[in-house]
């Protein structure tokens, strides 16, 4: 019995995908499309850094146990 996943995309349906992407938008708007799916995914990466630096300085910051002196008994 074949079985199937859903989620699998073998070489033949990429080239498929490929071509009906060239049959609708055409050669000429295909790198116009790229560029904003770049800018689109730029956008979202400072998006998510800049969430993450928000949280990193509201948090309270632990001391690092390597970086802390100990005081020296004489």
């Amino acid at each position: 019995m074949l079985t199937v996943y859903p989620l699998f995309i073998g070489t033949w349906e990429i080239i498929l995908i490929i071509l009906v992407i060239l049959l609708i938008f055409g050669g000429k708007k295909i790198p116009e499309l790229m560029k904003g799916l770049g800018k689109g995914i730029k956008s979202f990466k400072e998006g998510m850094n800049e969430i993450d630096e928000q949280i990193n300085q509201s948090s309270p910051s632990k001391p690092d146990p390597k970086s802390e002196e100990t005081p020296k008994s004489e």
